[in-house]
């Protein structure tokens, strides 16, 4: 038998139209990650001007009268929590969290009612409602989550809905989405490769980067080459200043693993008794979590509504505008909006509470740079919030477009991931993804349980808010 003859022209050609270079169904994938990867884009910009129209109503309301928000502000909670209490009950949240339970869960029906075009428009509109209503969220987490659901109904639309492909296009709409978000390119690689997935496949570095640089683009085109919290020109001396280090990462590190631990669903103590009462009266326990905001609200003078981006900015700035209590007082709000059950997310509001720990902690070493010890500190507490610290390094050095506290950024979130772990043993997005997981698969179970034998089980674990319901088999077409 005569071997192929493989050193000819045509045979070249051959394996060329077989390469992926040329491959049809190789350029569908690639053009669809392009153009969703625009749209991605003008959504995250498009969202973030709406975010910033929302709460600026909300403030414009607060200088009329500060009064107005123990109206408002219940109010926007309960309708939320009623707003999703059915088929937009994945839009709870912080939206992170369903991106990587879908990642990690291959099953279409659970993506799809993760993921659906349905879910990331009611994303959007809704947490567009919370800032409106002056909830403590932010709009990072929710751009993740369309991010993710955008991609993923693109490519089930034309054709890649089998799991790997379907994985790819989430992973790309994520990371393309926080990229977006924030303008920070490198931090929506890092945060795909350190949070979403835990891993990365060669082949997918590739598609990933483009759809991060296309989306990317999209949003410098329309806003510009801005930092979020502007360019600032700060650095820390070797010497005692490093102290600072030490001092943020540990302090941060705690409040952030702590934060973490108290937002974690549980089925005893004070979380789990909170979960029950959200159970069983979820629009009373969400307007009461809105009140709450409001009265903590009113021992500060620029209360502790919205993404507390104004606050962490003037801090950073070195302006006395906010209590020296901001940092806890918005910690208390992040729980209370959290606790809700509302959409909307976490980042903004942790670079804020890091802020004003920062704060606090630069009175404490006169040596450092005040602006210098309020950076670390914010890096610190999301590291500790996220123990993503690879993902908090970059995007605070990105925020403010500062290299030279590249080194004491590292090393504070390092140690503050440590610190975390010691009181939030899994990072916080992953726990709550299995924890939608887990609630997921025992809604299945308890419809295949037969009712005589369901009894046995009325101790089920108090779920996470934005656990999805599985689709009824007979509405299946």
């Amino acid at each position: 038998m005569s071997e192929p003859d493989t050193g000819t022209p045509a045979s070249r050609l051959r394996r060329l139209a077989d390469s992926d270079l040329f491959s049809p169904v190789q350029w569908r994938r690639r053009v669809l990650f392009w153009s969703g990867a625009v749209i991605v884009g003008l959504a995250a910009v498009g969202f973030a001007q709406a975010a910033d129209y929302a709460f600026g109503l909300f403030h414009r309301m607060l200088e009329h009268s500060r009064w107005w928000a123990f109206l408002v502000t219940p109010a926007m909670f309960a309708v939320l929590a009623w707003l999703t209490s059915g088929a937009l009950k994945p839009t709870r949240g912080s939206g992170i969290p369903q991106a990587i339970a879908a990642l990690k869960v291959e099953d279409d029906g659970f993506r799809g009612s993760l993921l659906s075009l349905r879910v990331a428009l009611g994303k959007m509109a809704l947490t567009l409602a919370a800032l409106l209503g002056g909830a403590s969220v932010g709009r990072e987490g929710p751009t993740v989550h369309v991010g993710a659901g955008l991609l993923y109904s693109l490519g089930r639309r034309f054709g890649f809905a089998d799991a790997a492909a379907a994985g790819r296009f989430i992973l790309a709409g994520s990371a393309a989405g926080l990229a977006a978000a924030f303008n920070t390119p490198l931090a929506g690689v890092v945060f795909a490769i350190e949070e979403m997935s835990g891993a990365f496949e060669h082949r997918m570095s590739g598609i990933l980067l483009t759809a991060v640089i296309i989306a990317g683009v999209v949003s410098l085109g329309i806003l510009g080459n801005y930092a979020y919290f502007g360019r600032l020109d700060i650095g820390l001396p070797l010497g005692r200043a490093w102290w600072a280090v030490l001092a943020t990462g540990i302090g941060c590190g705690l409040a952030g693993g702590l934060f973490a631990r108290l937002i974690l669903p549980h089925d005893q103590g004070l979380r789990g008794a909170m979960g029950r009462l959200r159970t069983r009266h979820p629009v009373l326990f969400a307007a009461a979590c809105g009140l709450a905001l409001v009265l903590l609200s009113q021992l500060t003078q620029t209360g502790l509504y919205g993404t507390g981006y104004a606050q962490a900015r003037a801090i950073l700035e070195g302006h006395q505008d906010t209590v020296s209590a901001f940092g806890a007082l918005k910690f208390l709000g992040n729980i209370a909006s959290y606790w809700a059950g509302i959409p909307g997310g976490i980042f903004s509001p942790a670079l804020a509470v890091g802020a004003g720990l920062g704060q606090n902690i630069a009175a404490l070493l006169p040596g450092a740079d005040v602006p210098a010890v309020v950076l670390l500190a914010m890096a610190a507490y999301l590291s500790g919030v996220t123990q993503a610290p690879l993902t908090a390094t970059v995007i605070s050095m990105e925020l403010t477009a500062n290299q030279q506290m590249a080194l004491p950024i590292m090393a504070t979130c390092l140690l503050a991931r440590a610190a975390s772990s010691l009181l939030c043993r899994k990072p916080v997005y992953r726990a709550l993804a299995d924890r939608l997981i887990e609630g997921y698969e025992q809604e299945l179970a308890r419809r295949d349980t037969p009712p005589a034998a369901a009894g046995d089980n009325d101790a089920a674990l108090v779920e996470d808010p934005a656990t999805p319901t599985p689709p009824d088999p007979r509405e299946t077409p």
